[in-house]
């Protein structure tokens, strides 16, 4: 299990109440599925992850499936959400 902090930008950091959290994940999908069930009480948290592109230690995730994303130990994920046209 590795450790590193979830970075959240934009619309993102407004939905999760919060600029930046700890992750304890091997995979992405694992670290954006712990992210969901902190913040099941915000109601835009969910779907604003769901519109988002990603960064794992500064490389784009593109359309990789997040479980294939392995995090690094001290590692950082980069939530960035649409930044125009349209809502986040």
């Amino acid at each position: 299990m590795a450790s590193g902090t979830i970075r959240y930008w934009a619309a993102a950091k407004s939905a999760a109440g919060i600029a930046e959290e700890r992750y304890e994940a091997m995979t992405l999908a694992d670290a954006l599925d712990g992210a969901r069930a902190r913040h099941t009480a915000r109601a835009d948290f969910a779907r604003v992850l769901s519109r988002s592109s990603y960064l794992v230690d500064g490389d784009p995730v593109g359309k990789r499936a997040h479980e294939t994303v392995r995090l690094s130990e001290g590692g950082t994920v980069e939530v960035l959400p649409p930044f125009a046209g349209g809502s986040a």
